[in-house]
């Protein structure tokens, strides 16, 4: 495979374009983690303006390297973004280097799941052709390629090391109901749960909620330490529907389960799916509505006091384990009809500060709606989230000044 290097500078830094709006702090005597994020931030796109559209794929990982000197984004020329290349872009230079052409989508809502691992050595992504899914991982210092497994889908690991979780495809997920680690340099794949696992302990809520039909392990994400993983049930959709996947059809998905890898076991199980991502300590797990969860005791929510309601939110929290950043509409806090916001929550509640905000109706005329999805750099200096303010979804940083 060859690379196709292409040289742009990044655009200037622009300022972010309204005032800011910020609740006040709980108590003043505590330290305020919020703070350079009230007056210290600029906002802009990561790459030069151009009729495309760029992508960064979820907020459940980084595009940005691990060492944080390059970002991994989807490049789309086409109207709903189905079909595009993977672009990294060197920070200090403005670099693109293209690293895989010609990949095809399930929708603009995740991209190809593009993410780093082998700590930034290599990337990976899963793409489609004539409806047959595959999962790539490509060696950046030779372009090398390598097609490691079929009739999967990619979920996201970390980027520190070589493992990558795998599931079937959602609407038809066939032999592979399981959930699967393919080790990115040696090519082996092994099963770490098996649907039956999931079924022994969880069997009555399963058949209530899915009606008895067959369900698979759904979306994987592994944990910052590497011991545990969380996923989502699904099952095929009605007869018919479970053959189109670019449809809300395809399947039915709900629940968040845990489990424990390195005990062989399920450790907690929610019966709803409210966009939960990773604590850093690796135990608990944050959720829509501020909400955090312990994934080893008893497992009831706690709410993060006086933070935002936004509807369709993504949190994320940053490495430091300081802060919470989500995006979701502003109907609450006075916004204009599909105004969006990236808002920065001080994770012991009490506080938060919108740091962008924008019409978010445009973008990718992708079946299923890109989001925001904002996601914190690995030294919790940078967020990087999509807006979809005008005919091409673009990905932004917002960045705190040194």
């Amino acid at each position: 495979m060859k690379f196709y290097p292409v040289l742009i500078r990044a655009a200037a830094v622009l300022a972010v374009g309204c005032a800011p709006f910020a609740a006040p702090l709980a108590a003043a005597s505590e330290a305020d983690p919020l703070s350079p994020w009230r007056t210290r931030v600029t906002v802009r796109p990561v790459a030069a303006p151009a009729p495309r559209h760029t992508i960064h794929t979820y907020y459940l990982t980084n595009p940005e390297s691990p060492d944080g000197t390059r970002v991994l984004y989807f490049v789309s020329t086409t109207a709903d973004a189905h079909h595009g290349d993977l672009v990294v872009l060197d920070r200090a230079t403005g670099r693109e280097t293209v690293v895989a052409r010609g990949l095809d989508t399930e929708d603009a809502h995740r991209a190809a799941c593009q993410q780093w691992i082998s700590n930034g050595q290599r990337i990976a992504y899963h793409d489609v052709k004539q409806n047959r899914w595959s999962v790539h991982v490509v060696d950046l210092a030779t372009g090398k390629d390598r097609t490691l497994a079929e009739d999967r889908q990619l979920c996201f690991g970390r980027a520190i090391d070589d493992v990558l979780p795998l599931y079937g495809c959602h609407w038809n997920p066939g032999a592979h109901r399981d959930l699967e680690l393919l080790d990115a340099a040696t090519g082996s794949i092994r099963t770490v749960v098996t649907i039956a696992d999931v079924e022994r302990r969880y069997g009555a809520w399963l058949a209530k909620e899915f009606g008895g039909r067959t369900t698979s392990i759904f979306f994987p994400n592994i944990s910052p330490d590497g011991r545990r993983v969380f996923f989502k049930m699904s099952a095929p959709g009605p007869k018919g529907a479970a053959n189109n996947f670019r449809s809300a059809n395809a399947s039915n998905r709900q629940g968040t389960v845990v489990y424990d890898l390195a005990a062989k076991q399920p450790v907690f199980m929610r019966e709803k799916w409210g966009h939960p991502a990773w604590h850093p300590d690796s135990s608990r797990m944050i959720e829509a509505s501020n909400l955090v969860f312990e994934t080893s005791g008893d497992g009831k929510p706690v709410t993060l006091p006086s933070l935002p309601h936004l509807p369709g939110d993504h949190p994320s929290m940053s490495p430091d384990g300081k802060l919470i950043v989500k995006d979701g509409l502003l109907t609450h806090l006075g916004g204009a009809p599909g105004e969006w916001g990236v808002v920065v929550c001080d994770a012991r509640g009490g506080a938060y500060q919108i740091i962008h905000r924008f019409d978010n109706r445009l973008g990718a005329k992708s079946w299923r709606k890109n989001h925001p999805h904002p996601i914190f750099s690995a030294d919790s200096r940078r967020i990087y989230f999509n807006v979809n303010d005008a005919e091409w979804t673009t990905l932004m940083v917002a960045e705190l000044a040194r």
